[in-house]
């Protein structure tokens, strides 16, 4: 292979009933030119015991499939054991099929499951929780680039439509010197309909910052506005490599208040809320954001 690759697929799971989730990764890194090298992370959340727990391991090839695994290092541990289940299609991201094959974006994404209910076990620094019944999705991302700047927003557990899932993608591209406005892909599933949000020709509105989101996204036959906010001390943050050079911070809230405002044309606004729910991500190339950055180095 001539040109550097990155490939994730990952899980979030977040339980329904009290502010625990887990984010769990599976990736492959290689510059070009070098073998490929694998890595698996693991992040716990449960805001009525203290911080995240994170930790990442690194390979010297890329590891095995499936959503079991053990990560070491720098004297932090977790296993975990997870089958998601679900019947909800698969969704892709980007709106174009030839934009899978086409040099731009840099990155491409996919929902295999976008909406999943997760059982199994995480064990994470001496603790062992039991994971029964808990919302969330599997996903899947790989390309030659990260976006210069992105969000990425998944929630479920809406109090309103306990159905409801919304998974969203946002970035800023750096095409040459110029790096483009927001561009924003994703869908909102609600009574029994999935609507395709964002889109080339629509044009959405950001502010994004550490632990906080407000965006307004259109859609076909729809707009949401989209309000989120992380609880104090929970946004963990990792240093992400890029394979041709060049780093990025991702800072992950697993367990995100996420408020919801649906309009839809001939119907009254829809106010949806779900208080922890949400898994917001925010990358970003500049350090200073306040959040320490895991001990882990990338690859």
């Amino acid at each position: 292979m001539s040109g550097g690759r990155y490939e994730s697929h990952y899980l979030r799971a977040v339980d329904p009933a009290r502010p625990r989730g887990a984010w769990i990764r599976r990736t492959v890194h290689q510059r070009a030119g070098e073998s490929p090298t694998g890595a698996l992370w693991c992040t716990v959340w449960d805001a009525e015991a203290g911080p995240p727990y994170a930790v990442k391991q690194s390979f010297p090839a890329p590891v095995g499939e499936g959503w079991s695994g053990r990560a070491e290092a720098h004297g932090r541990t977790a296993a975990w054991e997870l089958e998601p289940a679900g019947r909800e299609p698969g969704l892709r991201h980007l709106p174009r099929a030839w934009m899978y094959r086409a040099p731009l974006p840099r990155t491409k994404l996919e929902s295999p499951r976008p909406d999943a209910v997760f059982t199994g076990w995480i064990e994470a620094g001496g603790r062992h929780t039991d994971v029964v019944g808990w919302r969330g999705m599997v996903g899947h991302n790989w390309g030659s680039e990260h976006a210069e700047r992105w969000v990425w927003l998944h929630a479920v557990g809406f109090d309103e439509a306990p159905g409801a899932w919304l998974d969203l993608a946002l970035g800023r591209l750096r095409v040459g010197r110029v790096v483009t406005p927001w561009v924003g892909n994703g869908a909102l599933a609600l009574d029994g309909r999935r609507y395709r949000l964002g889109g080339l020709r629509r044009r959405v509105r950001v502010d994004a910052r550490v632990g906080e989101l407000e965006a307004v996204v259109p859609g076909a036959g729809v707009v949401v506005r989209v309000a989120v906010s992380a609880p104090a001390g929970q946004t963990v943050a990792f240093r992400y490599s890029d394979p041709g050079g060049g780093t990025h911070d991702a800072l992950n809230c697993s367990i995100s208040d996420v408020r919801l405002r649906v309009e839809r044309p001939g119907r009254p606004g829809l106010e949806l809320a779900t208080a922890h729910g949400g898994a917001y991500e925010l990358g970003v190339r500049e350090g200073g954001h306040g959040v320490a950055v895991e001990p882990f180095p990338d690859p």
